[in-house]
């Protein structure tokens, strides 16, 4: 299964696919999306968009999943025009057939570490061994876009072994 993830953002928006076979899985290409952030709102979303888009086609993922959206923004502004960035992420995996689940931060730390409130350096470790890097993914924005990747995969397997017992 190829599994793109993403963590979305109006000023830099990460992404990271990786193929998933049992319990290994493998990077296919991560990398970061940076509109220009002088530039208005709505050109800002298009580059957003049209990027995504050759991106999908790029890494033709089974599946996408997106970073939900944190309700605890002081500034609900911000949440606003998060909104706006995750309205054209779906758009762009719409367009392309692709299907989109959203995970949360505390839930890809448990699925990586063991622990909801793990520290962003254990989950940039759990990546980097996952996937067998020698080097940490840089941006943090990047990172984070795979660990949303290895996450899923996680919670695939999970699903399908308890699909298999019954007791979905």
């Amino acid at each position: 299964m190829r599994i793109l993830g993403i963590d979305p953002g109006l000023r830099v928006t990460g992404y990271g696919a990786i193929d998933c076979a049992g319990v290994s899985a493998r990077l296919i290409e991560a990398g970061i999306i940076a509109p220009d952030v002088r530039a208005p709102l709505e050109r800002r979303l298009g580059v957003l968009h049209a990027e995504l888009c050759a991106i999908i086609s790029a890494t033709m993922p089974d599946v996408m999943v997106v970073e939900e959206l944190w309700s605890a923004y002081k500034n609900p502004a911000t949440a606003v025009l998060m909104g706006h960035a995750r309205g054209v992420i779906y758009l762009a995996a719409d367009v392309a057939g692709v299907a989109v689940r959203h995970l949360g931060h505390s839930h890809v730390k448990r699925a990586l570490t063991g622990s909801g409130a793990a520290r962003k350096e254990q989950v940039k470790r759990m990546v980097m061994l996952q996937l067998a890097l020698s080097i940490a993914p840089a941006p943090d924005d990047v990172s984070d876009a795979l660990a949303l990747a290895l996450a899923l995969a996680n919670v695939e397997r999970t699903e399908r072994r308890l699909d298999r017992l019954g007791i979905a």
